[in-house]
């Protein structure tokens, strides 16, 4: 089974002074404004990290309640952030990590249990898998 979602963005004049606009298929975005001064100068609008980000707490989170859910766990509340880095390296720019940070509300699950699992919803995640950067992962459990 394939599943196909997609993401536009239209885009218009030169990198400083231009400016773009970026659309969900669902509608969840749609024309939302970005550009250099969205991404470099803090502006209000969105750039591609915090939607990458955005992608990866959801695709995180989502794995690592199917995983919980096949051991016969089920969380009352998981809430991941995902920071996404943007480095200056070799004259350009590049995305060079990817931090998660994940608080899960869990009663009754041994910690042994969840550090295993929410490990391996990490290397599941198939954002995680997508991309080639450092991932790393911190995480608190509350039962």
């Amino acid at each position: 089974m394939t599943i196909h979602k997609y993401g536009h963005a239209h885009w218009e004049g030169d990198i400083k002074q231009g400016k773009g606009y970026i659309s969900t298929e669902s509608g969840a975005l749609k024309d939302q404004p970005y550009g250099f001064n969205t991404r470099f100068e803090g502006k209000p609008g969105s750039n591609p990290e915090e939607l990458i980000g955005a992608a990866h707490s959801a695709c995180f989170s989502m794995a690592l309640s199917l995983m919980l859910g096949n051991e016969g766990f089920v969380p009352e509340s998981i809430d991941t952030k995902a920071v996404v880095s943007l480095d200056k390296v070799d004259g350009g720019f590049a995305i060079t990590k990817v931090a998660l940070d994940s608080k899960v509300k869990l009663p009754g699950i041994e910690k042994d249990t969840f550090d295993k699992i929410i490990k391996q919803a990490k290397e599941g995640c198939p954002v995680s898998k997508l991309l080639k950067v450092d991932i790393t992962l911190t995480y608190e459990l509350e039962n």
